[in-house]
């Protein structure tokens, strides 16, 4: 079973920036993809980034721009740097670890860690 441990979540003010740290109980380097995405009240769950094995990444056409997705193999750990936040981005976020073995996909989620932006 993996575990992904999340933080960094908070309150901050429109404009402001947050960075969010997702830490798997496996290799970072072991999953085919790791993603953020967040879910707002009341809503389903969107994909915000994701980064690939090959550390290729992609971005919902609102968060393009302004949020990035790294990882850093040493400190097996990947990051999600939030910057000019707007109150649109008030969310809890989770960190998901994609894995294929004998074909199959199994997908890991971390607990979440809200992310309230507000004046």
């Amino acid at each position: 079973q993996v575990h992904l441990v999340e933080s960094g979540g908070g309150l901050v003010h429109p404009g402001e920036s947050l960075r969010l740290s997702c830490a798997p109980s496996g290799s970072v380097r072991s999953f085919y993809s790791l993603a953020w995405y967040r879910q707002r009240s009341a809503e389903g769950r969107e994909l915000v980034a994701t980064i690939t094995h090959s550390q290729m990444t992609n971005y919902s056409d609102s968060v393009k721009g302004r949020f990035t997705i790294s990882r850093d193999d040493a400190k097996n750990t990947v990051y999600l740097e939030m910057n000019t936040l707007k109150p649109e981005d008030t969310a809890v976020y989770y960190c998901n670890a994609e894995q294929w073995r004998d074909r199959i996909r199994y997908d890991y989620w971390g607990q979440g860690t809200q992310v309230t932006v507000s004046s």
